[in-house]
């Protein structure tokens, strides 16, 4: 009995873990996103850039995913119409030198984890709309791997009608969450990717996707997130004149700063031409444990000042003078000059004269006692 008990419980254990790998990746931190309802796929990493010169504002995502879909589909919303195509690939490597940490040396003079004598080894180791009922299709073309489409729409429904007729397919609760962008008369780009060779998965880098379009204040759409099963991490990089920061945390823990500052770039670079008028960079990251928390789309506001912030990143090194551990001649010349008090204390002592002590005198002689009469 106790023996069936402990295999149902392994059986149980597998099959939650099988259903973790095979559960489909409903959202990424910028849209929505499913595979084929019979294969999978999880967005490894996501790498998104916001610039906003005060009138427009363009936003260029590059996803890596992984898993063995052919195709799969993400929607993204935007508040006003959209100009899509691809994005250079390169931008987000220019990003990433921008960023980078500063490296120092910091010295430290007692042995710490790593240190001799406590590393194991020796001394001296080593458009317009067309019109179509409650869904009006803008524009429909291939970029790369993409289909891409864009979309208005009075209806959610309608909308998620259309979606799955071409090839969009999506899950139900998308509708509902769709809805306050359709209150808000927000237009959607949609699409659909699938690799150029037939019967090849979706996998690695995908070619980025730069979108363009009017906005009175910058935002980054974050809603269709809340459809995620599974925690959410967001990294956005925002090009703007001065230093941004989120209005709120819209059900995240509190978005870190990991850089902020003017860029010094070539104009004739990618990360050059698309901060030309809007130099200033800020690099956020966001944590999203429980996405259904997720309360609306981030909206981005100009900082207080315009304060620099880059990480440091601190290289630990034992103080040595003349490749010995400044500690040990520390110590070991304390030592030496204890050693060295104590032997002058002894010799000065063994070399001192021995007094003799004075003679013993005989105590005098008892006289006899007086007889009494």
């Amino acid at each position: 009995m106790k023996r069936a008990r402990i295999l149902s419980l392994v059986l149980t254990l597998l099959g939650i873990q099988l259903t973790w790998l095979i559960a489909p990746a409903y959202a990424c931190g910028c849209g929505a996103m499913v595979p084929d309802p019979s294969a999978r796929i999880s967005v490894a990493d996501e790498e998104s850039v916001l610039r906003w010169d005060g009138r427009q504002e363009q936003i260029v995502m590059r996803l890596t995913v992984n898993g063995d879909a052919r195709h799969a589909a993400w929607i993204m919303p935007v508040p006003h119409r959209a100009a899509v195509r691809l994005g250079d690939p390169a931008l987000f490597d220019q990003l990433a030198e921008a960023v980078q940490p500063v490296h120092r040396t910091r010295y430290h003079f007692w042995p710490e984890n790593g240190d001799w004598p406590f590393d194991g080894r020796g001394l001296n180791g080593d458009g317009a709309a067309k019109p179509g009922g409650a869904v009006g299709v803008v524009d429909r073309q291939r970029l790369g791997p993409f289909d891409v489409a864009r979309l208005t729409a009075t209806d959610p429904a309608a909308l998620g009608d259309w979606l799955h007729a071409h090839g969009f397919s999506l899950p139900a609760r998308l509708k509902s969450a769709l809805q306050p962008y359709v209150d808000r008369h927000w237009e959607y780009v949609a699409v659909r990717l699938a690799p150029d060779t037939a019967g090849t998965t979706l996998n690695g880098a995908l070619d980025p996707i730069h979108l363009t379009f009017a906005s009175d204040a910058p935002v980054y759409p974050m809603r269709l997130s809340r459809l995620a099963t599974r925690p959410q991490t967001l990294g956005l990089y925002v090009l703007a004149a001065h230093r941004m920061r989120t209005r709120s945390t819209i059900g995240g823990l509190q978005p870190s700063v990991v850089f902020a500052g003017r860029l010094r770039t070539h104009g004739d670079s990618g990360l050059g031409k698309l901060a030309a008028g809007t130099p200033y960079l800020t690099a956020l990251t966001q944590w999203f444990p429980e996405p259904a928390r997720i309360s609306g789309d981030h909206e981005l506001r100009r900082a207080a000042a315009d304060t620099p912030v880059q990480q440091v990143v601190y290289d630990d090194r034992l103080r040595e003078i003349a490749g010995v551990p400044a500690w040990l001649l520390t110590v070991g010349g304390v030592l030496l000059l204890a050693g060295t008090a104590v032997a002058l204390v002894v010799v000065r002592r063994s070399r001192r004269p021995v007094i003799p002590p004075p003679p013993v005198q005989p105590p005098p002689p008892v006289s006899p006692s007086t007889p009494v009469g």
